[in-house]
């Protein structure tokens, strides 16, 4: 690759959206470009990347407020970047099974900053939570950890050979 700059920004509520991102960033290392991951309340500059990988959790289908506000006040910065988006929140294993399409939301503005992609990973949910609803879902069996590590550096590495074709175009 180039040394081409990537961003990884996320939104994470309790932290496992954050790790997916990290994740991403040290495939997209291990794949020769430079990237960096950082919380989407903490980015304050696209212009240095080439590459920007959005993520957030999902709750209820919506993705976290702060990351539907970052998309809308970059919306016009974004559209001259390679973005692509991922999300995390199925307490199941339906992410590694099928496509789950974003928030209509989020759908809507990922197609006027020309989106290039986005993927869905499992979410997690640590057994020892507090409260409800997590005790009710801890109780039907979905306290636990349903990412996919090996389906996110997948799709990371494909978001690194899209970038290395782009820059080789």
């Amino acid at each position: 690759m180039d040394g081409t700059k990537v961003l990884v920004a996320s939104a994470s509520k309790h932290g496992s959206t954050a790790e997916i991102a990290e994740a991403i960033a040290r495939t997209l290392q291990d794949e020769g470009l430079h990237a960096e991951h950082a919380e989407l309340r903490e980015v304050r500059e696209l212009s240095p990347y080439r590459g920007v990988v959005v993520g957030s959790a999902v709750y209820t289908m919506r993705w976290r407020s702060e990351a539907v506000s970052f998309l809308r006040r970059n919306r016009a910065e974004l559209a001259g970047h390679d973005v692509w988006l991922f999300q995390s929140g199925p307490l199941d294993r339906s992410a590694e099974e099928e496509p789950i399409p974003l928030p209509k939301k989020v759908a809507a503005i990922a197609t006027t900053i020309g989106n290039r992609g986005h993927a869905t990973f499992g979410g997690k949910l640590d057994p020892e939570r507090k409260g409800f609803p997590a005790s009710a879902m801890i109780k039907n069996g979905l306290g636990q950890d349903f990412r996919n590590f090996d389906q996110i550096r997948t799709w990371a590495r494909e978001v690194a050979h899209a970038l290395g074709a782009a820059s080789h175009a």
